[in-house]
């Protein structure tokens, strides 16, 4: 299976990108899966990738620097690809950017009922924090040094 991240750098970028879960439930945890959500979270200085297996968009990954870290967060992977170890290869990607920007840690933001992500978090190393994120706490933030 043929896998590769392509960065949103067009409205027709991002729209590719929302269509491809409009009716699935998105784990992004501080916003709703909406396009005009995901142009905000791009003018808010979030960088947006497609996962692409096959040119079929399977999952959208956000990251951006903030400082000396990658603050990162990404939607729930196309429940038919699910199990097939896309969700490490998403935690490797955040890594290579990581490393290449020469930073020292990734922040990784998903939903407190997330239990899936917490097992891949953990899997790779994340630390749970104490702080909760959004209107409601039902964010939590997970860190990894890079070494």
């Amino acid at each position: 299976m043929k896998l590769t991240f392509k960065k949103a750098k067009t409205e027709k970028d991002i729209k590719a990108i929302y269509d491809y879960n409009i009716d699935a439930f998105s784990d992004s945890p501080d916003f709703k899966w909406s396009f005009e959500e995901i142009k905000k979270e791009v003018a808010d200085g979030w960088e947006l990738y497609s996962l692409i297996s096959e040119s079929e968009v399977v999952a959208a990954v956000f990251f951006k620097v903030d400082d000396d870290s990658l603050l990162t967060k990404n939607t729930a992977i196309k429940i038919e690809h699910q199990g097939a170890g896309l969700s490490h290869t998403i935690k490797e990607f955040f890594e290579k950017m990581a490393r290449e920007q020469k930073l020292k840690r990734i922040f990784h933001y998903c939903r407190i009922d997330n239990f899936r992500m917490y097992s891949l978090n953990e899997s790779h190393q994340y630390k749970k924090t104490p702080r909760k994120l959004g209107a409601e706490g039902l964010v939590v933030e997970w860190v990894k040094t890079i070494k």
